[in-house]
């Protein structure tokens, strides 16, 4: 499962990361999910999550963010009560299943970072010079 950051807003998401992986556990164990495997980064998230029969994909992912963006918005933003408009996550997330490749999945998540960085990095050098004129 992946999803963003609302506006991809790196720098704020970026603070907040390091709380948000007790939280986005204890949210998945409220539907009796299991976070196998999990990787906060700058501007979105990417999960191996379990999830029971009983519950759907889109139960559970609405729930996580919902809950996560109100714990946010109460915490580190100020908000004091619960009213609509915390958009904290963007609209949508990707989602697929796994089963013979659940190793590679595994390691993709494990790497996700390094190679978000590679990127980042190989960006900085790919811009086109601009024209003074």
């Amino acid at each position: 499962m992946v999803f963003i950051s609302k506006y991809c807003k790196k720098g704020l998401y970026d603070q907040l990361r390091k709380h948000l992986g007790p939280v986005l556990k204890t949210l998945a164990a409220q539907k009796e999910c299991q976070i196998e495997e999990g990787h906060l980064l700058p501007d979105h998230v990417h999960m191996l999550i379990d999830i029971p029969l009983k519950y759907s994909v889109a139960q559970v992912v609405g729930y996580i963010k919902g809950k996560s963006a109100i714990y946010i918005a109460r915490t580190f933003l100020g908000h004091k009560l619960n009213y609509g408009g915390h958009h904290f996550w963007a609209r949508g997330y990707y989602v697929s299943t796994v089963g013979r490749d659940e190793k590679t999945i595994r390691e993709y998540i494990k790497k996700q970072e390094e190679h978000d960085r590679k990127l980042d990095q190989w960006n900085l050098f790919d811009r086109t010079p601009q024209d003074p004129s």
